[in-house]
């Protein structure tokens, strides 16, 4: 079964009433059956960004962007976790240093030259160092 019809099954188990609509009450009630807790405020405030037709309720089309949208800000919230765990010490970056005592850390013995090198790959702006932005394409290539 493709994502869109998954989607299609979970929106209409949602839809208590059967409007084609999830009110900000449904949407409150399916992130508590999930056992998070959204207060009837925050499902509200989810609906208004993303209700396209103003309408204060989420069609279908409003409900994937939702569910899609919070699928890229947890991508987003592993990679700065990731990041972090290469980055040296809060710096910001990440330094052939940082990258050798991490990649030992999990078992992959490099020198501090191939860790230059692999980090000279993806440094846009030539300073030695990776920053975030330059991490990402790292690892979305």
């Amino acid at each position: 079964m493709d994502k869109y019809k998954q989607y299609e099954r979970v929106f209409n188990h949602l839809d208590e009433n059967g409007d084609m609509k999830i009110s900000p009450c449904e949407l409150q009630k399916c992130v508590g059956s999930l056992g998070w807790e959204m207060s009837i405020e925050e499902a509200e405030v989810a609906v208004t960004l993303m209700d396209s037709d103003g309408d204060g309720l989420l069609c279908f089309e409003d409900f994937v962007k939702l569910v899609e949208g919070a699928g890229e800000e947890e991508k987003a919230n592993d990679l700065k976790q990731a990041f972090a765990m290469y980055e040296m010490e809060g710096s910001g970056c990440i330094t052939p240093k940082s990258l050798k005592r991490m990649l030992s850390r999990l078992g992959e013995s490099k020198t501090l030259e191939e860790c230059e090198l692999m980090i000279a790959h993806y440094d846009i702006n030539g300073d030695g160092q990776l920053n975030f932005d330059e991490f990402k394409v790292m690892m979305s290539s």
